[in-house]
């Protein structure tokens, strides 16, 4: 199982930045990896939603269907499946000063002859979440920080 944390700050207080987060189609914006994240259920973002994400790792693409797991005011965790991998992105926000301490936490484990792909897919996981960690750092500070938690968007 590939593993990855990373504990960092932004400017937009714990509302705003959940509000933003919980719609994984943002995901396109702060996720270097995504190419393309779709809705495929409609309503309110609640637990239990879901999304087809297109991803790209080592020049392979990966398609996995995301759900919201977990949603609470200072928590948003998805699960994507497919045949041969789950991921698992918990994203903790805790306030801190005016802002926001975010901590991303990502776990990517494949399945079946996947599997064989397991210490490569670690290499190139550890060098993406760096990547991770300033592009979603970037959108985030880009917010409006009213703390409206992300429902005029």
């Amino acid at each position: 199982m590939a593993t990855m944390s990373r504990t960092f700050n932004v400017s937009p207080p714990p509302p705003v930045v959940v509000g933003y987060l919980k719609d994984f189609a943002h995901a396109e914006q702060w996720n270097p990896g995504t190419c393309s994240c779709e809705r495929i259920d409609r309503g309110p973002v609640a637990q239990g939603a879901y999304w087809h994400n297109v991803s790209k790792i080592l020049g392979r693409t990966a398609e996995l269907t995301y759900t919201l797991e977990e949603l609470t005011d200072r928590k948003v965790v998805f699960v994507g499946e497919n045949q041969t991998s789950t991921s698992i992105d918990t994203i903790t926000v805790d306030p801190a000063g005016a802002g926001s301490l975010i901590t991303y936490e990502a776990e990517r484990e494949m399945h079946g002859t996947a599997k064989l792909l397991g210490p490569l897919m670690k290499l190139a996981f550890e060098r993406r979440a760096v990547d991770t960690e300033k592009q979603m750092t970037d959108v985030l500070n880009k917010l409006p920080c009213a703390q409206d938690g992300g429902a005029s968007r």
